[in-house]
């Protein structure tokens, strides 16, 4: 696993951005694992990446649905939030194996609620909120590669981040 340093998001805008950066790299394959508190940005980053990969509806937070589907003409994006799973072997009525082809995008939100249910990752996405600005706190964001291909995208995007963000 290769993690890079933090890199800070000053807002929603920035936190969209970066989404554009990941789905750009991403090119509607792999699986992130997403973490972070509640109110971190995960699902605006979520909203970043489809944006920028032409969805123009909204994006919800799928909570009580556990997995949104988006059809794109590079394949299928599935969104996850697994934060009212209750047990980790409900994934399995949902079929969980099925989204986790490797022509589609699976982003997950929560990923620890499923135990050790949910296939290898390739890049972890870590938002963390930065209160030393408490009238207005941003976010610090971590990227770690977690499969060959994962370290790959995470440098491409890191290299953007620093050209982008800095």
């Amino acid at each position: 696993m290769k993690v890079e340093p933090g890199y800070p998001l000053a807002d929603e805008v920035q936190t969209m951005a970066l989404g554009s950066l990941l789905a750009k790299h991403l090119q509607g394959r792999g699986r992130v694992r997403l973490r972070g508190e509640l109110g971190a940005g995960k699902t605006t980053l979520c909203r970043g990446i489809l944006r920028s990969m032409g969805h123009l509806g909204a994006v919800k937070s799928p909570t009580f649905t556990l997995v949104e589907s988006y059809s794109f003409s590079e394949g299928q994006v599935y969104h996850f939030d697994l934060y009212r799973l209750n047990d980790p072997d409900e994934l399995e009525y949902i079929g969980i194996d099925d989204y986790f082809d490797e022509n589609n995008l699976c982003l997950v939100e929560w990923p620890e609620k499923a135990g050790d249910l949910l296939p290898a990752m390739d890049i972890e996405v870590e938002l963390i909120i930065d209160s030393t600005t408490p009238l207005s706190p941003g976010r610090i964001v971590r990227l770690s590669g977690l499969s060959s291909s994962g370290v790959t995208l995470v440098q491409n995007v890191t290299r953007d981040l620093k050209r982008e963000f800095r």
